[in-house]
């Protein structure tokens, strides 16, 4: 990007026109070519597990907004003259609120945080209780038959995990069998740990 004579200056700035596209869509400044939101301002990109698109894309967003700074650069939309890398920064941030419990359910969407989370996430170590408390083992089809449909909450919390999240209209059912919305993903938890990095760095009040 900085050598313009550079063999591979013309891929580069492809990919820097894309993340420019991206990051403008996100932040509904991209001349009406933008990422659908809920109501209530969540980044809505699948109906099958938003929520690990929607913190990859906050990751990416954090990502963009470090390397704008570094490069004392700024960005231009086509509804926006220009975006500072603050503002980048701060929607990254408006998304990890909503995951945490800023939203219209006032409920944090990843599992063991604040007061109220998901209770029947579909996952099959959470909802069936330890071999020492059985004092037996499951089976795949006893697993199934005899804990799946239970509407008692999962005996084991998995703390951490990122479950799918609320639909287009910030719905969310919390319910096993809703596993587009209650089942959770590595590749939703991996880049909410980079976005809280950055942001417990960029955000949290200085120690006196």
């Amino acid at each position: 990007m900085d050598n313009p004579r550079s063999p591979y200056a013309s891929i580069l700035w492809q990919y820097h026109a894309k993340a420019q596209y991206f990051a403008c869509a996100c932040l509904q400044k991209n001349g009406g070519h933008n990422v659908d939101r809920t109501p209530g301002g969540l980044l809505y990109l699948h109906e099958w597990n938003n929520l690990q698109y929607a913190s990859s894309a906050a990751f990416l967003l954090a990502v963009y907004s470090d390397y704008l700074s570094t490069s004392n650069s700024k960005m231009a939309c086509p509804d926006e003259a220009q975006l500072q890398p603050r503002d980048l920064l701060d929607f990254a941030k408006s998304q990890a609120d909503y995951i945490l419990g800023k939203n219209p359910r006032s409920m944090s969407y990843l599992v063991g945080y604040g007061t109220s989370y998901p209770i029947h996430v579909h996952h099959r170590g959470a909802s069936i209780p330890s071999v020492s408390m059985l004092q037996s083992t499951v089976g795949c089809v006893q697993g199934y038959d005899a804990w799946y449909n239970r509407p008692q909450r999962n005996p084991n919390v998995i703390h951490g995990a990122l479950v799918g999240g609320p639909d287009k209209d910030d719905g969310f059912r919390d319910d096993r069998s809703s596993y587009k919305q209650t089942e959770p993903t590595l590749s939703g938890s991996a880049p909410l740990i980079g976005l809280f990095s950055k942001l417990q760095s960029s955000y949290a009040t200085p120690r006196k």
